[in-house]
């Protein structure tokens, strides 16, 4: 995406490289550890749903 305003680019940019480096790795495992718990609820419904069918 091409933006007219190269400081207002820069400012976005600066602000997530600022939340990325205050997360940092419990962010990141806070990511994984959702990733996990949403995938084995996909995997619960359809092991529900493959054992009424």
């Amino acid at each position: 995406m091409n933006s007219n305003d190269p400081g207002g680019h820069k400012a976005n940019h600066d602000v997530n490289a600022q939340k990325y480096h205050t997360e940092g790795p419990p962010g990141l495992w806070r990511q994984i550890s959702d990733l996990v718990i949403a995938v084995a609820v996909i995997a619960f419904f359809i092991l529900v749903i493959m054992w009424i069918f």
